[in-house]
């Protein structure tokens, strides 16, 4: 019923207790027949809790033919319930390893589980490898099926320990000692899906494995995870009552794998700690943002307004390996950037143009970006309460000595210390990321008719733009001239709202802002 609230199902990963335990599902089914039906063997990465765990295990429960969970779904009138397969499904979710010993030793308890659920007499191989074949010939002459084989999380071992270089080796080649048996068992396989958070490269990995379909960017799969607009107005209706709609969306929307006419998502573990709390917060985000990234990105001087618009062919969006990680790559498949469109200037040449998802991941990941760029974690807050204090008060002159005394205090020894200080951009990184922290309506490179202006925020009925310009010594007043002759403002002319052309010239030498010159219209 629409208007019956259910229970939210919160971390819960098993289909079954989904449908028996009165909680609001949202229908997958028709990706998942259409997944099963076309291909045997595939690969699907999407970043951390976006349900990748449930898809898997209603695959599973599937297979296993049991109907009743399948009632009114899409699938229930569709799927021959009298043809069952036996299913292997091993997980690398649960816990951290820190040694190939460990690794082994998960594995091994593991398959003896899936030995004692199938009733099969354990295997006395000393080989993780041969003990894992060894059980997919067992499953499938004990039931005389082929094998549905579900691999979650397959990379985790190695992403936990993806800043110890020579452990995440050790745990690529347990990996892949394990998964280079795949091929071998085709005639004993059904079905195979590896679901994980990024894309090693296949020679790394997959040794071998050279038919797997890698649907992570195909747009018939592009919303198999995550909960579409029409679920969020559909399903969850009943939750939606006192809630901003156009704000959920702004928030906690835009994830896109496919095309630029894919359907976007949202992150369901965001959607419902909102309609649980009735809060908006960086839920996602803050459960589990690795350090690694955050030192990648100071290590390698990140400009942080181009995350949200950096470019990247698709080959370059799939490499990935412990010694051989793209930023691109590394932002894309964590989910902090997303698809926003996809040209193809030559034939089979895709060229992804890739940003912030929404406005949750611009403004936490900038907040945690600003002690990197030299903004004290403990004087952040309060340089964003005077920000967001001077834009209210649409105080220009309060704005502009705000701004210098953000860049005053920037100690000495950052300067001296901070590899990203060496980049010219740096003044404009922390310009703009001390406006996205606040959750503002920012746009980098806002295109016109007649250029991309550096910065735009939207804000409270005024339009502020934004010109950046590097100098020597003294200001020269080509920032704001720059606003004007190249008709920046015109597109925002019909808004009805209050336009400030401003031009900011920072000074190499003095470290500061020289000019700071406003024109309102």
């Amino acid at each position: 019923m629409p208007n019956t609230r259910l229970r939210l199902p919160i971390g819960i990963q098993t289909f079954s207790q989904i449908r028996e335990g009165g909680y609001y599902y949202v229908d997958k089914t028709p990706v998942i027949e259409r997944l099963v039906q076309q291909n045997k063997y595939y690969f699907l990465s999407r970043p951390r809790r976006f349900g990748k765990s449930l898809l898997l295990d209603t695959i599973r429960c599937l297979y296993e033919g049991r109907q009743e969970l399948f009632s009114g779904l899409y699938i229930h009138d569709r799927w021959d319930w009298q043809q069952t397969n036996p299913v292997v499904r091993l997980s690398f979710g649960g816990g951290v390893m820190r040694s190939r010993g460990e690794l082994d030793e998960v594995i091994r308890d593991q398959l003896k589980v899936i030995r004692n659920e199938h009733g099969l007499v354990h295997s006395d191989t000393t080989s993780v490898s041969r003990d894992f074949a060894a059980l997919i010939r067992d499953v499938h002459a004990a039931h005389e099926q082929p094998v549905v084989l579900l691999i979650d999380e397959y990379d985790k071992p190695i992403l936990d320990n993806i800043t110890d270089v020579e452990c995440a080796g050790e745990m690529r080649e347990g990996l892949k000692n394990l998964y280079s048996m795949i091929k071998d068992l085709d005639p004993y396989l059904h079905l195979v899906l590896i679901t994980g958070v990024s894309k090693f490269s296949k020679v790394s990995l997959f040794s071998g494995l050279n038919n797997l379909n890698d649907i992570t960017l195909d747009a018939p799969y592009s919303t198999i995870c995550g909960y579409t607009d029409a679920d969020i107005d559909s399903v969850f209706a009943p939750e939606l009552l006192g809630l901003e709609r156009e704000r959920i969306r702004q928030w906690y929307n835009g994830y896109r794998w496919g095309n630029a006419q894919s359907t976007s998502v949202y992150n369901p573990f965001d959607v419902l700690l909102l309609f649980q709390k009735r809060e908006f917060g960086s839920y996602w985000f803050e459960s589990g943002t690795p350090t690694f990234l955050v030192d990648v990105l100071k290590q390698r001087g990140v400009f942080t307004p181009q995350l949200d618009c950096m470019q990247s062919k698709a080959q370059l969006l799939s490499q990935f390996d412990v010694n051989d990680i793209s930023t691109e790559a590394l932002l894309f498949q964590t989910g902090y950037i997303t698809i926003k469109d996809v040209q193809e200037p030559l034939p089979g040449f895709r060229l992804y143009s890739l940003g912030f998802p929404n406005r949750e991941v611009e403004s936490s990941l900038n907040d945690v970006l600003l002690p990197v760029l030299g903004i004290n974690r403990n004087e952040a807050q309060s340089h964003q309460l005077a920000l967001l204090d001077v834009l209210q008060r649409k105080d220009l002159g309060g704005l502009h000595t705000h701004l210098k005394s953000l860049y005053a205090g920037l100690p000495h020894d950052w300067y001296r210390n901070n590899p990203i200080a060496r980049y010219e951009g740096h003044y404009a990184s922390i310009f703009y990321s001390h406006f996205a922290a606040l959750g503002l309506h920012v746009t980098v490179e806002d295109a016109s008719n007649y250029g991309r202006v550096d910065m735009t925020v939207d804000f409270d009925g005024h339009i502020y733009i934004f010109e950046f310009k590097v100098v020597e010594q003294l200001p020269e007043g080509r920032a704001l001239e720059q606003i004007k002759a190249k008709g920046y403002a015109d597109k925002y002319r019909a808004s009805g709202k209050t336009i400030h052309q401003i031009g900011v010239e920072f000074s190499s030498q003095q470290r500061q802002i020289v000019a700071f010159e406003v024109e309102t219209i």
